[in-house]
């Protein structure tokens, strides 16, 4: 149980890490931060995803106690075609597209700590995380309507976000 203790920390300690470089998406009262439809949508399947992912580990350690490990889950994971299949598009997703995708259109959109939401995934869970990532897009979205870039026209902003 204690490395799932562990795991809660660094949980919490990358996903605070991140919205706290991420703030100016979620403070300063401008026009179009209130929780959007798509937002809340988003909210309700990562948390979702969090309580269920956790509810399964915790049970996970409970059962496999000392023998409880990354390589033992992983393993775990490839228990017949069926898992198979489903475990080995999620690794794929996790390990090598999800960073891809998050460090290469974070840092066209200005996110801070991109590498971040991939480090939240090991912690937390692929859902999670991915969800967690585009409501950052979805805000920073909306962000950049109302505060145009200085390099930008005005009117470009809102053509390159949308």
């Amino acid at each position: 149980m204690v490395s799932l203790l562990i795991h809660a920390v660094l949980g919490v300690g990358t996903t605070t890490f991140v919205i706290w470089r991420n703030r100016r998406f979620f403070t300063g009262g401008w026009r179009g931060t209130r929780v959007s439809v798509v937002e809340a949508v988003l909210y309700l399947a990562g948390f979702a995803s969090l309580i269920l992912g956790w509810w399964f580990n915790i049970n996970y350690v409970a059962e496999f106690g000392a023998r409880a490990s990354w390589i033992h889950f992983t393993k775990s994971l490839f228990h017949n075609w069926a898992s198979d299949s489903a475990a080995q598009d999620y690794i794929i997703a996790n390990v090598v597209l999800f960073p891809v995708w998050t460090i290469t259109d974070g840092r066209r959109r200005g996110i801070g700590v991109p590498w971040g939401f991939f480090v939240m995934s090991l912690f937390t869970s692929f859902s999670f995380s991915m969800a967690a990532y585009l409501v950052v897009v979805e805000r920073s979205v909306r962000y950049d309507r109302v505060h145009p870039s200085v390099d930008q026209p005005v009117g470009q902003a809102e053509s390159t976000t949308a």
